[in-house]
């Protein structure tokens, strides 16, 4: 268990609270945005392998944004980041949107001690044991390069058409569908990045990925073969009759 407080990051929105009367835990640091919905997710996970035992994003409850639709945005950007920290091995709990109104009656000092208490409950943040620190950060690096790809950040920027809009057939899918998919996409986008971490520090066999990983062989092999399609991996050679298989830069 953690012996200080936990460090905690809070993204901020500009018109969140008012910061002449705001009162800030010592352990909590803001930093300021123009708006929660506009920020990169991969901000987030870059801000815990930078040693943050929980992250924040504070902005404005729903109509009140100054960007018209940023915290729907938000809660979306935050939904895929909850499932990409659970594959990292660092938790879904770590990260927390906080919408708020102009007029709450809450200052912003009661949130923060909220969060660093539920922060301080699930324990020591995995990065900070030294047997797991080194593949929780590679699992970072996979999910913010997953968080960052065009399939994500189009599936994201469509779910209000997908789930409230009809299509030309007179069809559209129900926010259990649209998590579903959502959940298939952010397991293969991380999949496929943590294999290319993998094959870049040096070239592997299928079995070793599988090893490593903890899935089946076969799988492996599906997401190299779609990887190659993509340009992403290349067979590297042939060592006895086992195919090794190396990363190539992504431009």
């Amino acid at each position: 268990m953690e012996s200080n407080p936990p460090k905690i990051v809070c993204f901020m929105c500009n018109w969140a609270f008012c910061e002449e009367e705001m009162h800030v835990p010592y352990n909590v640091n803001i930093v300021r945005v123009m708006c929660v919905g506009r920020m990169d997710p991969a901000l987030v996970l870059e801000t815990f392998a930078n040693g943050a035992d929980g992250v924040m994003l504070a902005g404005c409850k729903p109509p009140d944004c100054h960007f018209v639709d940023g915290n729907l945005h938000s809660e979306r950007a935050v939904k895929m980041l909850k499932k990409l920290l659970v594959l990292t091995g660092l938790g879904a709990e770590r990260v927390k949107l906080l919408l708020v109104s102009p007029m709450e009656d809450k200052g912003f000092g009661y949130y923060a001690k909220e969060f660093s208490e539920e922060i301080w409950n699930l324990g020591d943040c995995p990065l900070k044991k030294a047997e797991l620190a080194s593949t929780i950060k590679a699992n970072i690096d996979a999910a913010k390069n997953a968080a960052s790809a065009f399939r994500l950040r189009v599936l994201l920027g469509r779910e209000e058409e997908l789930t409230e809009f009809m299509n030309a057939y007179g069809e559209k899918i129900s926010e259990e569908e649209f998590d579903a998919l959502l959940d298939e996409i952010v397991e293969a986008e991380f999949i496929r990045y943590k294999i290319y971490h993998l094959t870049k520090a040096k070239p592997c066999s299928v079995k070793e990925l599988a090893e490593t990983m903890g899935i089946k062989p076969s799988a492996v092999l599906r997401h190299i073969t779609n990887m190659r399609r993509k340009g992403m991996i290349a067979l590297d050679r042939v060592e006895g009759y086992t195919p090794l298989y190396k990363a190539l830069e992504v431009r």
